[in-house]
């Protein structure tokens, strides 16, 4: 396995391979990694998602995966680096973090089977998809708002190339405290099908990056909290969490919410009636039938 990053080394954004404790430039230049600022490990066209895919997160919703994953997109703006700071925004308090395995694209690809897929992965990263659920009600189910402001697409801090994705462990912290644990074993999609599937109708292109879900026990974080994501093999991304002093306008558009299914999704198997009954509204199909 190789570790390639890509750093801001004298002004420029330089790909470096790491040795040791210690990042190499192709030209030779060297510098220490506690030293490095880091950016992206690839400049991806596009940023997609997949919704559900550990078990253990359908369980802790008490719903059912679908027949095929479904996906939802995340703007290039929103892409974050390892480091980087993740920016609540002022009248938003539902902050959650989603440690995830980050696939990024190496070729051209289109209408592929999963068998053929790896040929087409350059390697792997860490990734935290951050939702800002104070815009669950919004957009028709999209997602757009909740996962697309402005640094909540935080990956790296490396692509590891040769990478075996199979029963590896994903962790992420909160200050310190161990907040998601599960192991890849436990995706009903791997890594493969997951860049078939979505190949068959979006060209996806070198840089590209596809978050492949996260497991139960995503929770709000607030300014101040610094949230890591450990994988097995690929490295530990951290981020802290910062107040964006600039509130939501409230002159214009859709504004933060506070619902039942905003607060639902935030507190995943701690909201008070799981298990009781069904938010207000559901995006997925529920297991339990509501008590009387």
């Amino acid at each position: 396995m190789t570790e390639f990053r890509r750093i801001l080394l004298e002004g420029a954004a330089v790909q470096v391979i790491r040795e040791g404790e210690e990042l190499v430039a192709a030209d030779g230049r060297r510098v220490k990694i506690a030293e490095a600022i880091h950016l992206a490990p690839s400049e991806p066209t596009k940023i997609l998602a997949v919704h559900l895919n550990y078990r253990s997160r359908s369980d802790e919703f008490m719903t059912k995966l679908p027949d095929a994953p479904t996906y939802f997109h995340k703007p290039i703006t929103a892409l974050n680096s390892h480091n980087g700071h993740v920016v609540r925004p002022e009248r938003c308090n539902w902050l959650n973090y989603e440690g995830e395995i980050v696939i990024i694209i190496g070729k051209t690809c289109k209408n592929i089977s999963p068998d053929e897929a790896s040929e087409y992965i350059a390697g792997y990263s860490v990734g935290n998809d951050y939702g800002l659920h104070d815009f669950r009600d919004t957009d028709a189910g999209s997602m757009l708002r909740v996962k697309g402001a402005d640094t909540l697409a935080p990956v790296g801090p490396a692509m590891v190339t040769d990478w075996d994705f199979r029963n590896k462990y994903i962790r992420t912290y909160v200050n310190g405290e161990l907040k998601q644990e599960d192991n890849t074993k436990n995706m009903e999609w791997d890594m493969n099908y997951l860049v078939a599937d979505l190949a068959r109708t979006i060209t996806l292109v070198p840089g590209d990056m596809i978050f492949t879900g996260t497991p139960a026990n995503s929770r709000p974080v607030k300014p101040g909290d610094v949230v890591d994501v450990e994988v097995e093999g690929l490295g530990r991304l951290s981020n802290l969490i910062v107040h964006g002093p600039a509130p939501i306008r409230s002159d214009v558009g859709a504004q933060p919410t506070e619902s039942e299914e905003v607060v639902s999704t935030a507190l995943g198997g701690d909201w008070e009636f799981r298990g009781i009954r069904t938010p207000s509204k559901d995006l997925y199909p529920s297991r339990i039938e509501e008590k009387k």
